[in-house]
C-alpha cells in the first residue's frame, strides 16, 4: 500500500458561489489557483508547497439539487485550518468583527486551542493552534 502523504482537498457542494467564495477567499485569504472559465473554484489552502497543494474546492450545486449520481445530501462534520499559536486570538477577534459567531472548542488530548465557526452552507470550520 502506498503511504499517504497529506490532505490534498476538501469539496465542498455549494449554494451560493459567490458567497462562500468571499468567505474562503475575503475571509480566510485563501488564493484563488483554478482559471475563472472552470464552473469550479480551487482554492488553495496555507503556503504554497512540493506536491500537491492543500486545496479547497467550491462546487456550485444549484437549487439545492444533488450532483448527478450523489446523495441528495452529503454533511461535512468539520474542517481543521491551523494557524500560529500567536495568532489565534487575533484570528478570532479579526472574524468576530466580520458579524461571524465563534464558538470555543476542547481537545482533551492535544495540546492545541481552537474556534470554530459556520462558512455560508453550515459547514463548521475549525481555526486551530498547537500550544505546546
Amino acid at each position: 500500500m502506498a503511504e499517504i502523504l497529506g490532505l490534498a482537498e476538501i469539496v465542498l457542494s455549494v449554494q451560493d458561489l459567490p458567497k462562500s467564495l468571499a468567505f474562503y477567499r475575503d475571509l480566510l485569504g485563501f488564493e484563488v489557483i483554478s482559471p475563472p472559465e472552470l464552473p469550479a473554484v480551487f482554492l488553495r489552502v496555507g503556503r504554497a508547497r512540493d506536491g500537491v497543494p492543500h486545496q479547497i474546492v467550491l462546487v456550485p450545486q444549484p437549487n439545492g439539487a444533488s450532483l448527478p449520481g450523489q446523495p441528495v445530501r452529503r454533511n461535512l462534520h468539520h474542517m481543521g485550518l491551523e494557524v500560529a499559536a500567536d495568532a489565534l486570538q487575533a484570528e478570532r477577534e479579526r472574524i468576530e468583527k466580520q458579524g461571524i459567531p465563534t464558538r470555543s472548542g476542547v481537545h482533551p488530548f492535544l495540546p492545541v486551542q481552537a474556534f470554530y465557526i459556520d462558512d455560508p452552507d453550515g459547514n463548521e470550520v475549525e481555526i486551530v493552534a498547537r500550544t505546546g
